[in-house]
C-alpha cells in the first residue's frame, strides 16, 4: 500500500472516529475511501467494521472511566441489535444498497427536523424517565436498528441516538455512550460473517483503526466535556452532510 494511502486511512479514521462518537455517520468518510485505494464495496463494507470495532473499544472504555456508562443495566438494548445486526449482515453480503440508502435518507431528514425543531427533547436532562426494564417495543426498535446497521453501518448511530433518547429517555451525552457500547457489541458478531464470508482487508482495516480509535478518543472526552449542547451541534451537522451524501450531492 503506498504511504499516502496510510496517511488517508488514519487521518480519515480520526475524523471518522471523532463523529462515530459524538454523533454518528463516519463511515460516510470511511467507505468511500476503503473504496478508493481499490476494495470492492462488500469488502469496504467488511473492512470498515474492524475499524469501528477497535474505535468502540476505546469509546466504551473512555466514557465508562468518565461515569457515563453503567455496563451493568446499559447491556440490556445491545441484546436485540446484536440479533438483528447477525440477520442484516447476512444479507449484506449478498445485496445492493443502493435502494435503501434513499429510504434511509429520507427518514434521517425526518430525524434532523425533529433535532433543529425540539432542541429541548436532545440537550436536558431526562432524569426518571428512563425506564430499568426495556419494554417489548424498544426490543423490537433496536432490532430493526441492529438490521440496518448489521447490513451497512452508515448512519445508524444517528437512528441509535434517536432510540435512546426519544424512546427510551437518555439524554444526548448518555445516549452517546448507550450507543456506542451497542455498536460496539453488535459490531463483535456481524464482523464475524464478513470474516467468514472472506470480505474484509485486515491490513487496510488496521491503519484505518488507528486513526479511529485516536478520534473515539477525542470524540469521548469531547462528549462528556462539552455536554449535551455542544453534541447536538455536531450531531446536526453530521446528518446535514450525510443525508447531502446519501442524495448524491457530493456526486
Amino acid at each position: 500500500m503506498e504511504w499516502y494511502f496510510v496517511l488517508a486511512l488514519i487521518g480519515t479514521g480520526i475524523a471518522a472516529g471523532f463523529i462515530n462518537t459524538t454523533a454518528g455517520g463516519g463511515s460516510m468518510l470511511t467507505l468511500p475511501l476503503l473504496m478508493a485505494i481499490g476494495l470492492p464495496a462488500n469488502m469496504a463494507n467488511g473492512t470498515n467494521r474492524i475499524a469501528i470495532l477497535l474505535q468502540n473499544i476505546i469509546g466504551v472504555s473512555t466514557f465508562k472511566n468518565k461515569h457515563v456508562l453503567d455496563l451493568k443495566t446499559d447491556y440490556r438494548l445491545a441484546v436485540p441489535a446484536v440479533a438483528g445486526s447477525l440477520v442484516g449482515a447476512l444479507f449484506a453480503v449478498e445485496m445492493d444498497v443502493d435502494l435503501l440508502k434513499k429510504v434511509i435518507a429520507g427518514l434521517m431528514v425526518v430525524l434532523l427536523l425533529v433535532v433543529v425543531l425540539k432542541p429541548e427533547v436532545w440537550v436536558k436532562e431526562q432524569v426518571g424517565k428512563v425506564e430499568a426494564k426495556p419494554s417489548v417495543m424498544q426490543y423490537l426498535i433496536f432490532f430493526g436498528i441492529g438490521l440496518y446497521g448489521g447490513f451497512i453501518q452508515m448512519g445508524v448511530g444517528f437512528f441509535l441516538l434517536a432510540g435512546l433518547v426519544l424512546g427510551c429517555g437518555h439524554n444526548l451525552v448518555r445516549a452517546n455512550a448507550v450507543k456506542v457500547f451497542i455498536v460496539l457489541i453488535y459490531t463483535a458478531f456481524s464482523l464475524g460473517i464478513f470474516i467468514f464470508h472472506k470480505q474484509i482487508d485486515i491490513v487496510a482495516g488496521l491503519i484505518l483503526a488507528a486513526g479511529n480509535m485516536l478520534g473515539a478518543w477525542l470524540g469521548a472526552n469531547f462528549a462528556v466535556k462539552g455536554g449535551a449542547k455542544y453534541v447536538r451541534y455536531v450531531l446536526i451537522l453530521a446528518m446535514v452532510i450525510v443525508i447531502l451524501n446519501l442524495f448524491g450531492v457530493f456526486g
